[in-house]
């Protein structure tokens, strides 16, 4: 009887181990069924939410690195640009040292995407002048043609100059002095049959910003010309003078000259 009774026993724990045993079994599966289906139906999410937090940062450190950019190490490139027609094409992309080199220059418009202290310096690297005769630049070879770091170094130099001046961002000053010089109205020739006429036309942002940047230049390059002040001085007088919209500075005068015989073909 004591035999058949640890018998019965031992089935029975026998049983109770075998049913244990498939129950963990059961829940082993139904856990890595779990985690294996919750994650089929969420994964999108997750790697949306991953992607977001991915972009998040990048932003973050893009914006690190526009604020830490400076113009020469010195300014910053946070400034204002109050005329809505020049916003377009004024480019501040922040650049240290302002130079590319003009790799799409052969596509449509591409002076829009350059920093415009580089299209200054451009505009500077041009021949030099011998005075004027009836009016116009003789233009002769230049010392500066070519010689993009020594008109960088010109250019930060001019600005040091502004910011002691005045104690203020030199990038601004100089975008008021492109505002401020550049033309809104200008003539043109037209033929009628024989007889050729000058007509008033408006000048479109694009060219009002060239023709800023030239006349700044070219007073830079004539101002220094046979003078004792050297050119970084008469670029930073130059800026500060056609920033406040002085008449004294040549930029302002050509605007001026422009205009009055663009309303005088009216």
């Amino acid at each position: 009887m004591d035999d058949k009774i640890d018998n019965k026993i031992d089935n029975k724990a026998k049983e109770n181990i075998q049913t244990d045993s498939i129950n963990q079994n059961v829940s082993d599966k139904t856990i890595d069924v779990d985690e294996n289906t919750k994650p089929a139906k969420y994964t999108k999410m997750s790697r949306k939410i991953k992607k977001d937090e991915t972009k998040q940062t990048t932003k973050e450190v893009v914006q690190t690195e526009k604020q830490e950019m400076r113009l020469f190490n010195k300014y910053s490139y946070d400034v204002e640009v109050r005329d809505l027609s020049l916003k377009n094409f004024i480019n501040l992309k922040p650049l240290i040292y302002p130079s590319t080199f003009r790799y799409t220059s052969n596509k449509d418009f591409s002076k829009a995407n350059i920093n415009i202290v580089e299209r200054l310096v451009n505009s500077m690297m041009k021949g030099g002048t011998g005075g004027k005769i009836g009016g116009k630049v003789i233009r002769t070879k230049g010392r500066l043609q070519g010689k993009k770091a020594t008109v960088l170094r010109i250019v930060e130099k001019a600005f040091d100059i502004i910011n002691k001046q005045t104690g203020k961002n030199p990038i601004q000053l100089f975008i008021y002095a492109l505002e401020y010089s550049a033309p809104i109205e200008d003539t043109t020739r037209v033929r009628y049959g024989g007889i050729i006429s000058n007509i008033s036309v408006d000048v479109s942002a694009s060219r009002r910003l060239d023709i800023a940047l030239k006349n700044i230049a070219l007073a830079t390059i004539i101002g220094s010309f046979g003078n004792k002040r050297n050119i970084v001085g008469t670029l930073a007088n130059e800026i500060i003078l056609a920033s406040n919209n002085d008449i004294n500075s040549y930029a302002i005068k050509r605007k001026n000259e422009i205009e009055r015989m663009a309303r005088s073909a009216k």
